[in-house]
């Protein structure tokens, strides 16, 4: 693959995201991607026959994958380059018993939050549904994958009439004041049929014909670049879509023919706490380094040599500091969006962060010539956590947590800077290619 430009990168980072609204498209988008980079599917259920030069990934419920390369060296010594993010992102999910008809003949989808939602910044937006439903056919179980891209509901904020406060008291029930509006009653249909009606419709799907789903409710106005010189990204789903996605074109951008064994890992419920079979506490990843180590020969004594040599980069998004709440971040540690990947610390271990996994971060954007910021918590405030801490435990392989800078985590439309992802994307190509980084 050749290398992006940054303005290439940038747009393509974007239809990705907009591409990906929930964690099953961004890895099928993933998987397009790879195939398109000579990336071979293998499959748990089969047995997996791996060569020097190969390139090879995995699925896991259509919401997790690992891809990685083999390289030519020795694996014992060379160890594992690994960059982990993650596929979701908070928001909205439809319950099962999705609609409820009120007494005045409004249809509502039933909800709940997925991870943590900023929830004023679902008010008063056009939504779409997306994820997957399960069908039966042939006498199999099948998945669907389902984007109905047209704004079919919304949660209509309380007028301010009614609430003289809300612009100082913010407060929303969960359960009760953001359920969409999806339509208005019609004669003859059952409060049951609202949604499945939809899906028919307009995934061609029939309603009889499905067993189960899980969708969600995405933003339907695409991301966009703005700023003055267009030099910023607000969209959905940048928290943690954008390290994927540079963490996938490192990969595929990385040079053949080489030493190192690269391994990119993207895990699904990071937001509610990655204990899941396909969550960053499960067993995938372990198990996967084992195979390829078995697959290519070692013995236990050097699988276990094998995760002593090598390291791993947790990417997830940073909080930049915010212009007009300056005083929420720390004195002496204030990334800014445009000043590059950040390394985030935590004496708590919330990120898994130490000195040398730091360090060796620090050499590859040195490499790759891109600059570099540090976070830490303000004492008083407690921040978010990340896969990191989950790598190095299960793993025990040293992790440093990064994240490209941005503004309004956790709202519907988050903000970055464009170049920011190129910087990280250069800074992991330089990790996965570069000499010097083992443990």
């Amino acid at each position: 693959m050749d290398k992006c430009t940054k303005q290439q990168l940038a747009e393509n980072m974007l239809q990705y995201l907009n591409d990906s609204p929930t964690a099953y498209h961004a890895v099928e988008n993933a998987v397009m991607m790879l195939k398109n980079h000579a990336f071979q599917e293998l499959k748990e259920t089969e047995k997996w026959s791996l060569h020097a030069g190969g390139r090879y990934f995995v699925v896991k419920n259509h919401s997790c994958i690992i891809a990685f390369t083999v390289g030519d060296g020795d694996l014992a010594r060379e160890g594992f380059r690994i960059i982990g993010a993650h596929t979701d992102s908070p928001g909205l999910k439809i319950k099962p018993g999705a609609c409820t008809v009120t007494a005045d003949g409004y249809v509502k989808l039933n909800v709940e939050v997925y991870g943590g939602a900023i929830l004023s910044t679902w008010f008063d937006r056009p939504l779409a549904v997306a994820g997957r439903v399960i069908v039966k056919e042939d006498g199999r179980l099948t998945e669907r994958l389902i984007k109905i891209d047209k704004p079919v509901c919304v949660i209509p904020n309380l007028c301010i009439h009614f609430n003289k406060d809300c612009n100082t008291n913010c407060g929303y029930n969960k359960q009760t004041d953001i359920l969409p509006l999806l339509t208005m009653k019609e004669e003859g249909v059952e409060k049951g049929d609202y949604l499945l009606n939809l899906l028919e419709q307009e995934a061609g799907i029939g309603k009889t014909d499905i067993l189960d789903y899980e969708l969600f409710l995405y933003e339907y106005q695409k991301g966009i670049f703005m700023g003055q010189n267009e030099e910023f990204i607000s969209a959905s789903r940048i928290d943690n879509l954008c390290m994927v996605y540079a963490g996938l074109s490192a990969l595929a951008e990385s040079c053949d023919g080489e030493e190192n064994y690269k391994v990119f890992a993207a895990f699904d419920h990071e937001e509610v706490g990655s204990a899941s079979a396909q969550g960053a506490h499960s067993g995938f990843l372990p198990y996967t380094l084992e195979r390829i180590s078995k697959n290519l020969g070692l013995t236990d004594d050097a699988h276990f040599q094998a995760l002593a040599n090598s390291t791993s980069i947790s990417a997830d998004t940073a909080h930049a500091v915010h212009p007009n709440y300056s005083d929420k971040h720390d004195p002496e540690n204030r990334p800014v969006p445009g000043g590059g990947p950040v390394i985030k610390y935590s004496a708590s271990q919330r990120y898994s962060t130490n000195a040398f996994s730091a360090a060796y971060f620090m050499e590859a954007c040195r490499s790759a010539r891109v600059p570099y910021q540090k976070y830490v918590n303000r004492n008083d405030i407690i921040g978010g956590s990340t896969i990191g801490p989950a790598l190095s435990g299960l793993t025990t392989i040293p992790t440093v947590d990064i994240g490209t800078p941005v503004l309004a985590m956790h709202s519907i439309r988050e903000f970055c800077a464009a170049i920011d992802n190129f910087y990280a994307k250069e800074a992991f190509r330089a990790y996965y290619e570069d000499d010097g980084f083992n443990a």
